[in-house]
């Protein structure tokens, strides 16, 4: 998949190579042919237009629907639904004929693209509207989860990367209108249980849709709600103080990150060849979306291990109300299992590679580091649960995972040249300094050197890698092996 990222650098390259005589005009002429070099600018601006446009298809949309619910009462009933499905109608169809325009309509293509999105918003207010007049009472949560299913089945249909946003804002509303108006504790319709389900629910639905329109937002967004849903819903400082449910916890904050980590569409047709595969020579493609993934897995550790280092988030008695409200029913588990049977053929495709590896390797943070972040976390959490409280191991296990956490990724963005590597490593190992001098009883006098001292770091170390900055490697298009990760 080329990003405007990796089309800019070949430009520069290229005009560096053409410069110095290693390639003639007409092999830039075709390179600038076949990655659209001359229209990188020109996709900046129309992308900056299209975000005007959308910005106001949903004022449009807002507009509307205050203007309806300003003259609601003097109309008729009848009136009132021929206004909501001419107007839902029209506007979707309006913008389709013109998003549908050719593309030397880039004007016009917008403006429906706009028109799509009030659709969209214009969907929520008439279902709103629609259950009201006829007076079908419902919670609100239900209310966000069908208009998110509506908008889904449109971004489906148009493969439109922005109502898969729309779609999945609105489900994660429902989700946490749900949680916060503690339905869970209640007896569940359908779609509350759906909602329980959400982890399941939001990985069948948005990573589909990320391949279907090849989007890395979409993408991002569908592995974020996959891994806060499937924590939350398993609700696992509830059972803090279980002693039969410590594996529960353990899987709760770990299995996410696992997942993502080993996630592959190739893991899933997991077989011995997939995995000779792997250790073989020649290199073989990687899932578009693996990089994403592993991405999202080093963010869930990252917070796991700052939040947790605390030593008070180890204290027992902060749960003992929430653990009496804990109703665990059998069809919990059914996402559970899913998810666990799909982590066990990831890492059993990823073991061909522990069986070959170095000591050394060319990442710091690679699939054997994450094995052993992975089973630490998990006897961490489940030896609290399960057999004996550890208000003192605990946090300074963590802590040091923490660490070398940072560490790692700081050492990646120096040997490979990334940016993004390299200040999350800082800005994590920064955070949790500074945190634990704010957390513990410190002198006044050694809290100002310790911010000192991290500032003056962070200027010495940016200085330092700005200086050095190597070329990344991955800046060129190559096929990338299975440990590849941003």
């Amino acid at each position: 998949m080329v990003t405007e990222k990796f089309r800019r650098q070949l430009r520069q390259e290229a005009e560096k190579w053409w410069q110095e005589g290693w390639i003639d005009a007409s092999l830039y002429q075709r390179l600038s042919e076949r990655y659209q070099l001359d229209e990188i600018e020109t996709s900046a601006n129309n992308r900056f237009v299209t975000i005007l446009l959308s910005l106001g298809g949903v004022l449009l949309g807002l507009g509307v629907i205050t203007f309806v619910a300003a003259n609601w009462q003097e109309w008729s009933r009848e009136f009132r639904v021929f206004l909501l499905m001419g107007l839902f109608v029209g506007v979707n169809a309006a913008g389709f004929y013109l998003w549908r325009r050719p593309a030397s309509s880039r004007g016009l293509q917008r403006l429906g693209h706009g028109l799509l999105l009030a659709g969209a918003l214009i969907l929520g207010a008439n279902m709103a509207l629609m259950s009201q007049m006829f007076h079908q009472s419902g919670v609100v949560y239900e209310l966000y989860f069908i208009w998110g299913l509506g908008v889904t089945a449109m971004a489906y249909s148009l493969r439109l990367v922005s109502l898969g946003v729309l779609a999945w804002i609105l489900l994660f509303i429902s989700y946490w209108v749900w949680w916060f108006s503690g339905s869970f504790t209640q007896g569940a319709t359908w779609i509350g249980m759906m909602i329980n389900e959400m982890a399941l629910v939001a990985s069948l639905v948005f990573i589909p849709l990320a391949y279907w329109c090849r989007s890395r937002i979409i993408f991002c967004l569908g592995g974020i709600i996959f891994a806060v849903c499937f924590v939350f819903g398993i609700r696992p400082l509830s059972l803090w103080n279980n002693p039969n449910a410590g594996w529960l916890v353990a899987i709760a904050f770990t299995l996410p990150a696992a997942l993502l980590w080993a996630y592959n569409l190739d893991a899933w047709r997991f077989s011995r060849s997939s995995g000779s595969r792997v250790a073989s020579p020649v290199p073989v493609a990687a899932d578009p979306f693996q990089a994403i993934a592993r991405s999202l897995a080093i963010c869930f550790f990252g917070i796991l291990f700052y939040i947790f280092a605390f030593h008070w988030f180890w204290n027992d008695s902060l749960y003992r109300s929430a653990s009496d409200r804990w109703n665990w029913q059998s069809w919990h588990y059914l996402d559970v299992i899913l998810f666990i049977a799909l982590t066990v053929l990831g890492w059993l495709r990823l073991s061909y590679q522990l069986r070959s590896l170095r000591i050394f390797q060319e990442r710091s943070v690679n699939t054997g580091a994450i094995a052993v972040f992975i089973i630490l976390t998990a006897v961490i959490f489940s030896w609290h649960t399960s057999i004996q409280p550890l208000p003192i191991i605990a946090p300074f296990l963590l802590n040091l995972m923490l660490f070398l956490l940072a560490i790692a990724l700081i050492r990646d963005g120096l040997a490979l040249g990334t940016r993004r590597t390299f200040w999350g490593g800082m800005s994590l190992l920064v955070l949790s300094i500074i945190s634990r001098i704010l957390e513990y009883d410190t002198d006044l006098l050694l809290k100002a050197f310790v911010f000192v001292l991290c500032g003056v770091s962070v200027i010495a170390a940016g200085l330092y890698f700005e200086r050095n900055l190597k070329p990344s490697r991955t800046a060129l298009p190559t096929n990338s092996s299975p440990e590849s990760m941003p």
